[in-house]
């Protein structure tokens, strides 16, 4: 018995890839359950590996692979994306297998040949094109900058089977393999932070291979991605997060984001969040150096309002503040309103800096930024909460419009 075991997908295809439980940063976005790397294996006439993982952890795949066959019965290998945490292993598996080819897009092939050199057993596919595995059929749809230049999604015919590569999936390391087996809150949320830490910035041509898929003879019954579970029920669930998240409509939620050195710039947000809070609105307050970057990008994903607060630290914004900022500016948000505020001790530069960098992320300003000198007195905290109110209606009549 392999102590790394295959899991079946349907009759003929198998879940191969590693569970990586300790994971806990991907590029800067804070992996709290860890993460899996799929790979899948389609045993028909030719056998075909779909992807690989990342390189630590290929061992485990070519175990799990040996617990259905033998790995040199490999034909060909499919790479739907060259990211290093799905093509690392592909030398090692290359090597090991000696497959007759290894398929990929035309930018595919471009990224491998510049990651590992690997030639002329490169073959390219396009959008449409189909191979002949003998017993199944695989079709191709490239899906550039979902998310990289090379992505492609990959289709086996006779088994209804969607190999989305990053779409549909999430970091998450659990024992169960599908979906439908684990806590839907916690699929939800996963699934949430995922897009809006990964897919957010092409929102736009996610809405445009929605219309694509749904124009398509595809009509897949089980979703696999490169992360996370594979979808088998429900699919419908999933795919109308994506769509919905892509419009990325305002809703009636306002994030305030914030750091503070003396409790300055925090009442200011306090008495921000109340007025905001009474027209209305839902408000999740977030202290810079107590949350994550990943988390505020979580629920900007639903909000309709981004106010940020800083204090001035060296003539400039707190730094804290300035990574959660070009952190979210990275993963352009849309249709955003907001306001910038913040105290200082003499020279004040944060408030415009924060202004500047909300400008830059195209968030509407709709209420005059305040800076407050030292503490907030009375006075400006009714003009704080006289902004959130002003943020709060503004934010309603757009909702309602």
């Amino acid at each position: 018995m392999s102590t790394f075991p295959a899991v079946k997908i349907t009759d003929n295809i198998y879940w191969v890839g590693a569970i990586d439980w300790t994971i806990r940063d991907f590029h800067g976005y804070r992996t709290g359950r860890g993460s899996t790397y799929n790979a899948y294996l389609v045993c028909a006439d030719r056998i075909t590996l779909i992807d690989t993982v990342k390189k630590p952890f290929c061992s485990e795949m070519m175990a799990r692979i040996a617990s259905v066959i033998d790995p040199e019965r490999i034909d060909s290998i499919v790479s739907n994306h060259s990211e290093m945490d799905h093509s690392g292993g592909l030398p090692e598996v290359i090597a090991a297998v000696k497959p007759e080819r290894v398929y990929a897009s035309v930018m595919g092939q471009k990224a491998l040949n510049e990651h590992f050199g690997i030639g002329n057993l490169i073959h390219v596919v396009k959008s449409g094109d189909r191979i002949d595995l003998g017993s199944m059929t695989l079709e191709f749809l490239e899906t550039r900058m979902l998310h990289w230049p090379d992505s492609m999604f990959t289709y086996c015919t006779e088994e209804k089977v969607l190999f989305s590569q990053d779409a549909f999936g999430m970091h998450l390391a659990t024992a169960e393999r599908f979906a439908d087996e684990i806590d839907p809150s916690i699929l939800a949320y996963e699934a949430a932070t995922y897009y809006a830490n990964i897919l957010l910035p092409y929102s736009k041509l996610i809405t445009k291979l929605a219309e694509t898929l749904s124009q398509s003879t595809w009509k897949p019954a089980i979703i696999a991605p490169d992360h996370g579970p594979v979808w088998r029920k429900d699919l419908g669930t999933i795919i109308g997060r994506y769509t919905e998240w892509a419009l990325q409509r305002s809703s009636r939620k306002a994030v305030i984001v914030y750091d503070t050195m003396w409790h300055s710039t925090e009442q200011m947000a306090r008495a921000i969040a109340e007025g905001t809070a009474s027209r209305g609105v839902d408000v999740k307050i977030m202290p810079a150096s107590l949350v994550h970057r990943s988390d505020v990008a979580y629920e900007i994903l639903d909000a309709g309002a981004l106010l940020a607060g800083s204090p001035t630290l060296n003539n400039n914004l707190f730094p804290s503040m300035a990574d959660v900022l070009t952190y979210l500016k990275g993963l352009q948000p849309q249709n955003l309103i907001g306001a910038a505020f913040g105290s200082y001790g003499w020279s004040g530069e944060s408030v415009k800096q924060v202004e500047e960098m909300l400008a830059a992320m195209k968030v509407s300003l709709v209420a005059e930024s305040l800076a407050c000198l030292y503490a907030p007195d009375q006075n400006m905290l009714e003009k704080c909460f006289s902004l959130g109110v002003a943020v709060g209606d503004e934010l309603i009549k757009r909702c309602d419009a």
